[in-house]
């Protein structure tokens, strides 16, 4: 999930330079999204797995 929003992100870079405003402002927020949505998950499994796996 991280690799798509850091392939958003990149798009959204792209076309803001290009000056496609409306398409970059889409891009990014998309970005934005996956990359929290990945960040929620990554530490959810670093606490579950910790509390699972950890030593006790």
């Amino acid at each position: 999930m991280l690799k798509w929003a850091a392939i958003f992100l990149v798009i959204a870079i792209i076309a803001g330079v290009f000056g496609f405003t409306g398409i970059a402002a889409g891009a990014a927020s998309i970005a934005k999204i996956l990359f929290f949505i990945f960040l929620v998950l990554f530490l959810g499994a670093l606490l579950f797995g910790s509390a699972l796996f950890g030593k006790k």
